[in-house]
C-alpha cells in the first residue's frame, strides 16, 4: 500500500511540477529534475530498484518512438549535413573530451568506464529542447536540425555506449572487429526497422477500439526493441526506423476516432516516463550520497561540475566552428537550399550551441550500466557515473533550459513562417478536392457542404497568413457558438427537461465539434 500511495503522490507532483513549468515558459523536465533532486535528499523517501537491463527499454524505446513518428523525413533530408554533424561528430567529440576530463580527474577509471561516461552524456534530449523552442517560434530550420539531432544522436552516442560497456565487462574485444560489427548493427537494424513496419500495421488495424490498440501498439514497440536487443542489433535504430517507416506506412490507415485518443495517450506516457525517470535516478542518488564521507563527497561535486561545463564548452566550441565553415562556404558559393528557408548565422549558431540539455536518455543509459562485471566484481565507479549523470542532467536543464527561452527573444530570429505558408496552400488545395468530390451530388446536403468549403477556400486564399497555427476560417465563430449550445445543454440538465443520457450524447458529439474547431490550438 505504502508504495501505491508514493507513485500517486509522485505523479501528482509530477504534473503540478509540470503546470507550474508551463506557467513560467519553462521546459517541464527542468522542472522534473528540480524534483528528482529534492527526492534524494528527503527523509522517508521509499528506496526503488529497477533491473538495469530493463532500464533503456522502459524508459527510451516509447519516447524514442513517439518523437520518430512526428518526425519530418523532407525536413531531415533538406539539413542532413547540420544534423549529421551533430549525431557523429559532436556526439564523438563530446564523448572523447568527457572521457579524457573524467580520467584526468579520476585516473583508475578504466578507459572503457570513461569513454561509457562520455557516451552517456553526448546526446542531448528533444523534449526539453523542443517544449522552449515551441513556445517561442524558432525559425523552422532551426527546429528542424534540433529534432533531428534529438533523435538520432541518441543512435550514435548508445553505440558507442554499448561497445565501452561490453569492452568494460568482457575486459575488452578485438578493435579490429569493430568496424564490421558496427556495420552490420547499422545496416541490420535498419532493415529490421523497416520490415517490421511493413508488417505491423495489418496486424494494428485488426483492433478497431483505442483500448485494445493502444495495448497492441506498446505489446509491438517493447517487442521491436527487445528484439532487436536480444539478436544484437541497436535496439534505438531499429525503432527510429521502424517509427518513421510507420508513420509513412500506418498513419493514415488509423481512423479518427482511434487517433484522438492514442496520440493522447502517448503524450501522457511519454510524460510519466520523463518523471519516473527523474524519480527513479534521484532515488539512487541518496544511498550513493550517503555512501560517501565528506572527501569522497567532495571529489565527486567537483568531478561532476568539471564535466558538466565541459559538455557546455565542447558543444558551444564545436556547433559555433561548424557555423563559421558553413558561413563562410555561404559567402563564397552562395545559399541555395532545396526551399526556402532562413541562412544560418551567427545568432542561429548560438541558439543551437545553448540547446544542449539532456535529458531521459542520458538517466536510463546511466541507470542501465551492470552493477557487475563478468568476473563479479563490481563495475567500477558505477556510483559515480550515476552521480556525474544527473548533476548534468540537472545543471543543464537548469541552467540552459531556464535561459534559453530568454536568448531566443533577445537574438529575435525570423524566418517567414514557411509552415504556416504550406498549411495556408495545402488547406486550399485539399478544399478544393473535397468541392470537386460531391459538386455533382444534387441533394441539399452536398450543395450546403459545397458552400461551406467554397467559402473556407476563399478565406484561405484571401486572408493573412495565420502564423501557421492551423487555424481554419471562422473557427474562432464556431467555438463560440458551440459554447453557447453546451450552456442551453447543461441548463436543460439542471431544469431536468434531459436526462443524463441524453446530455453525455451531446456532450460527445459536441465534443468531436470542438475539436473539429480548433479547439486543440485555442
Amino acid at each position: 500500500m505504502e508504495t501505491f500511495e508514493w507513485i500517486i503522490l509522485l505523479l501528482l507532483g509530477a504534473a503540478l511540477l509540470a503546470t507550474l513549468a508551463r506557467r513560467l515558459g519553462a521546459p517541464y523536465p527542468t522542472f522534473l529534475a528540480i524534483g528528482g533532486a529534492c527526492l534524494a535528499f528527503l527523509p522517508q523517501t521509499p528506496e526503488w530498484t529497477l533491473d538495469p537491463h530493463l532500464a533503456l527499454t522502459l524508459f527510451v524505446a516509447p519516447v524514442l518512438l513517439d518523437a520518430a513518428y512526428d518526425t519530418s523525413l523532407r525536413d531531415l533530408r533538406d539539413n542532413w549535413v547540420p544534423v549529421a554533424n551533430l549525431v557523429v561528430v559532436a556526439v564523438g567529440v563530446t564523448t572523447v573530451a568527457v572521457a579524457f576530463v573524467a580520467r584526468w580527474l579520476v585516473p583508475d577509471l578504466p578507459w572503457a568506464a570513461a569513454i561509457a561516461l562520455g557516451a552517456i552524456l553526448a546526446p542531448p534530449d528533444a523534449a526539453a529542447a523542443t517544449a522552449i523552442v515551441r513556445q517561442v517560434k524558432l525559425p523552422h530550420r532551426l527546429m528542424k536540425i534540433l529534432e533531428g539531432e534529438s533523435l538520432l544522436n541518441d543512435a550514435s552516442a548508445l553505440l558507442i555506449y554499448r561497445l565501452a560497456v561490453i569492452a568494460m565487462v568482457s575486459g575488452g574485444f578485438a578493435f579490429s572487429g569493430i568496424g564490421p560489427a558496427f556495420l552490420m548493427s547499422v545496416l541490420g537494424s535498419v532493415a529490421v526497422g523497416v520490415g517490421f513496419a511493413f508488417v505491423f500495421p495489418y496486424l494494428i488495424a485488426l483492433f478497431d477500439d483505442a483500448p485494445t490498440s493502444l495495448i497492441v501498439q506498446f505489446a509491438t514497440t517493447f517487442g521491436v526493441w527487445i528484439f532487436a536487443e536480444y539478436v544484437g542489433l541497436s535496439g534505438i535504430l531499429t525503432i527510429v526506423c521502424y517509427a518513421m517507416t510507420m508513420a509513412r506506412r500506418g498513419g493514415s490507415r488509423m481512423p479518427a476516432r482511434l487517433r484522438i485518443p492514442v496520440y493522447a495517450v502517448w503524450e501522457t506516457v511519454v510524460f510519466v516516463l520523463n518523471a519516473f525517470a527523474f524519480v527513479l535516478i534521484g532515488m539512487q542518488l541518496r544511498p550513493i550520497w550517503d555512501r560517501l564521507d565528506m572527501a569522497l563527497r567532495y571529489q565527486y561535486s567537483i568531478t561532476a561540475l568539471a564535466i558538466l561545463v565541459t559538455v557546455i564548452i565542447v558543444r558551444f566550441a564545436w556547433v559555433m566552428t561548424y557555423n563559421s565553415a558553413v558561413r563562410l562556404k555561404i559567402r563564397r558559393y552562395g545559399f541555395h537550399p532545396p526551399r526556402p528557408m532562413a541562412r544560418p548565422t551567427v545568432r542561429g549558431g548560438l541558439v543551437i550551441s545553448w540547446a544542449g540539455m539532456r535529458g531521459i536518455v542520458t538517466l536510463a543509459a546511466a541507470f542501465a550500466l551492470p552493477e557487475h562485471l563478468a568476473d563479479g566484481t563490481p563495475f567500477p565507479h558505477r556510483d559515480l557515473i550515476l552521480f556525474t549523470a544527473f548533476c548534468v542532467v540537472f545543471g543543464t536543464l537548469v541552467i540552459q533550459g531556464l535561459t534559453l527561452k530568454p536568448l531566443i527573444r533577445w537574438m529575435n530570429l525570423r524566418d517567414g513562417d514557411p509552415v504556416g505558408q504550406e498549411v495556408k496552400w495545402a488547406r486550399t488545395e485539399a478544399y478544393r478536392a473535397a468541392i470537386d468530390e460531391i459538386r455533382d451530388d444534387g441533394d441539399m446536403q452536398a450543395k450546403l457542404l459545397c458552400k461551406e468549403y467554397s467559402a473556407v477556400v476563399e478565406l484561405s486564399e484571401v486572408s493573412p497568413l495565420q502564423s501557421g497555427s492551423g487555424e481554419l476560417p471562422g473557427n474562432t465563430l464556431r467555438r463560440r457558438a458551440i459554447a453557447a449550445a453546451r450552456r442551453k445543454m447543461e441548463e436543460l440538465r439542471l431544469d431536468g427537461a434531459i436526462g443524463d443520457d441524453a446530455y453525455h450524447l451531446l456532450e460527445e458529439e459536441f465534443d468531436w465539434a470542438e475539436l473539429s474547431a480548433g479547439a486543440a490550438r485555442a
